[in-house]
């Protein structure tokens, strides 16, 4: 009753390389065996989301959607040419746009639009949206105002779309509602509050600098009158009078002349005209004693007139002095009257002489006066030198605080007209109402239905395949549970009448099957197959009788006697498959007769004999406690090649584990896609306990795309040229 080692050891490499073949199944093979086991699942969910997503569609209401389009430039188009007190490149960061995006939905640019187009007393906006507001619009109390107020910024937020248009500063906004009207009307005034938010926020950015500069202005204009009337009193009281004053590059003030400097001047000018006439004139005062031939004397009118008149009296008288007598009273007339003549020149001579002598020392005079007026006014000049001093100091100091006045003041009137001119946002494209609604629409609420039942199908089949814990391919059996596979048997439409016409085809699948499986009971031992052997199930439903009569025909055919016993004393199934009586049989035996040949049956089937359960016991387990089951298979074994026993399943019962002490070894059949593999497991514990040889699994009702998809290929191929066979 023992198993060879060399034998198991070909069984255990037998059953890794099924494991390994399982593993290596490509995925989407698996992935299409999951498919195609709960395809009904997927069709209905995808079906039934199909036909949600139809009725739904039918049953919405139209949306028509409106779009303005907005352009927003980096840079602000500013049409005063006033610069602002943001810089140029202002706006240039990454985040520029994500900001004006962030902006077009902000809670507060739907507050603007709810408040500029009143919409929380306006019945007609609510129903746009499917909505009845609570309360009378004309009578509303300030909780109901402001319910209705956010109710209304809240449908504003859910129903604007912002698109920004890829690789450009053009930005579409759209604005679904059920009324077209609507939907253009706040489509339009959300771009216009959009654009005056912004001016609002400028506006509001520079108030701040506006107060700041009001303050420093007034401020500095105090500043101002106090520094220039401190250096307006400081010249009076020092006399420093400007007579010309110029505005440098850098706006300090600069005095070009003063009074004093310009007396100076004029009487350092005087003193230099008088130091050179006084010396003309004490050059020509000592240039000789004979003042007669003197400048003065030679261009004197008078004297040249004298002189002319002697000239003609000496010419008239040197005439008469050869004619007459120098007593002659015309040559003595005319001696008087150059004598005369010569006193005369004698006296216009000396007073030439003498008016050149007091020309000099007034001039020389004139010289000392201005030469004291020059040094008092370079006196005065220096004392103002020294005033002047504090006085740039003073002129300094209203200088600057001019200039910073002045500073403030083009700041203020700059940042009055900057802000008003400054926008970055232009309305490129009005909303007009729509023609057509934008929603719902059929086939793409059909295609999103679809996608959403394929995934949820998905899910589903993801769930229903982490529940389902029976085996499902041949593979499954080495891997899950770690016994040797013997064969697999495909599902069979046949009933147990049929059953024994298929089996007795050797050409048919199911013999095929069974053949296999023989083939591989052959092996399981070191004298082929095992001489007694049993067969049980977790559960019943399972084909375990079906494979006990299947082995025992499979075994006949090979020439070998083989006796099959209904071991199933609680519900046999035996005598309908073989077409045989249950009148008597196994319980009788048990129970103390003693000729079980009288029990044994001859069916008609080659060389196979049947042993019936008999009578249902009151108590089955009593019965097979005892050593004549184990008596019964000694004796039997004497005559037969072969015993095989149907016996009862093993969960629950206590049936099978006390006949297996009577066997060299059971054959467990396992259902495909039947009990759970903690069952199977449990199960095959129950056997392990009880020392039982379990040689190995038969994997029964095993579909076609079970064989085809997990394991080789399947019994698609059978004998013949037919290929429905």
């Amino acid at each position: 009753m023992s198993v060879a080692p060399h034998q198991s050891v070909t069984l255990d490499e037998g059953s890794a390389a099924g494991a390994q073949r399982r593993v290596g199944v490509p995925v989407l093979v698996s992935l299409l065996q999951s498919v195609v086991r709960w395809r009904w699942v997927i069709l209905s969910i995808v079906a039934a989301l199909l036909l949600a997503g139809g009725i739904v569609t039918l049953l919405m209401t139209p949306q028509y959607t409106a779009t303005a389009r907005l352009e927003i430039s980096r840079e602000r188009q500013n049409v005063t040419n006033v610069d602002t007190l943001e810089s140029p490149q202002a706006g240039q960061d990454v985040e520029f746009y994500k900001t004006q995006y962030s902006l077009l939905e902000a809670r507060s640019l739907a507050e603007r639009v709810s408040r500029s187009l009143r919409l929380a007393t306006n019945d007609e906006f609510f129903a746009a949206h499917g909505i009845e507001p609570e309360g009378n619009a004309a009578r509303l109390t300030p909780v109901e105002r402001q319910a209705r107020e956010d109710r209304a910024i809240k449908l504003l937020l859910d129903h604007i779309s912002i698109d920004p248009i890829a690789t450009s500063s053009l930005v579409d906004v759209s604005y679904t509602s059920a009324s077209p009207i609507w939907a253009s009307r706040i489509t339009n005034e959300w771009c216009e509050q959009f654009i005056a938010a912004g001016i609002d926020r400028r506006f509001a950015s520079t108030a701040y600098a506006r107060r700041v500069l009001t303050t420093g202005l007034a401020d500095l204009a105090r500043r101002l009158e106090v520094s220039e009337r401190a250096a307006v009193n400081f010249a009076n009281r020092n006399d420093i009078v400007a007579l010309g004053r110029v505005r440098g590059a850098d706006g300090k003030t600069e005095i070009e002349r003063t009074l004093a400097s310009s007396d100076l001047d004029a009487l350092n000018t005087a003193l230099a005209a008088a130091t050179a006439e006084r010396i003309s004139a004490e050059s020509r005062a000592s240039s000789g004693s004979d003042s007669g031939t003197s400048a003065e004397a030679l261009t004197n009118t008078t004297i040249a007139g004298l002189r002319q008149r002697r000239a003609e009296a000496a010419s008239e008288m040197a005439k008469l002095s050869v004619q007459f007598e120098p007593n002659y009273p015309t040559v003595r007339a005319l001696r008087e009257q150059i004598t005369a003549l010569d006193a005369s020149i004698a006296r216009e001579v000396s007073r030439v002489g003498s008016s050149r002598t007091a020309q000099y020392q007034e001039l020389v005079a004139r010289e000392q006066d201005l030469r004291s007026r020059v040094d008092e006014s370079k006196g005065r000049f220096g004392r103002q030198q020294s005033a002047s001093i504090q006085y740039n100091i003073l002129q300094r100091e209203a200088d600057t605080n001019r200039q910073l006045y002045d500073s403030l003041l083009q700041r203020s009137k700059q940042i009055s007209v900057s802000d008003v001119g400054a926008t970055n946002v232009a309305v490129v494209d009005l909303a007009n109402p729509p023609k057509a609604p934008s929603s719902p629409r059929l086939l793409l609420n059909l295609a999103i239905a679809l996608f959403a039942g394929i995934g949820l199908s998905a899910i589903a089949v993801f769930a229903l395949e982490q529940i389902d814990e029976g085996l499902r391919e041949p593979g499954d059996v080495s891997r899950l549970l770690g016994v040797p596979l013997l064969g697999s048997i495909p599902k069979q439409q046949t009933d147990d009448k049929n059953l024994t016409v298929t089996l007795e085809d050797a050409k048919s699948e199911l013999s095929e099957a069974y053949l296999s499986v023989r083939s591989s009971l052959a092996f399981s031992s070191d004298h082929g197959v095992p001489r007694t052997l049993m067969v049980t199930s977790s559960r019943a439903g399972e084909g375990k009788s079906t494979t006990a009569a299947a082995l025992a025909i499979v075994l006949g055919r090979t020439g070998k006697r083989v006796l099959l016993i209904d071991g199933d004393m609680r519900s046999p199934s035996v005598d309908s498959i073989m077409d045989c009586s249950n009148a008597e049989g196994l319980s009788n035996f048990l129970a103390g007769q003693d000729d079980w040949r009288g029990l044994v049956q001859d069916v008609g089937f080659r060389n196979i004999s049947i042993m019936a359960s008999g009578p249902m016991p009151p108590s089955a387990a009593e019965l097979l406690s005892s050593d004549r089951m184990s008596r019964l298979v000694q004796e039997l074994r004497e005559t037969f090649d072969h015993v095989v026993i149907d016996a009862p399943p093993i969960l629950g019962l206590a049936d099978a584990p006390l006949l297996t002490k009577a066997v060299e070894g059971c054959v467990f059949v396992i259902e495909a896609e039947g009990v759970a593999v903690r069952g199977l497991r449990a199960a095959l514990g129950r056997l392990e306990m009880v020392h039982a040889h379990v040689i190995g699994v038969v994997l029964t009702k095993l579909s076609h795309r079970q064989a085809g998809y997990g394991y080789g290929y399947g019994y698609d191929y059978g004998y013949g040229s037919d290929k429905d066979n």
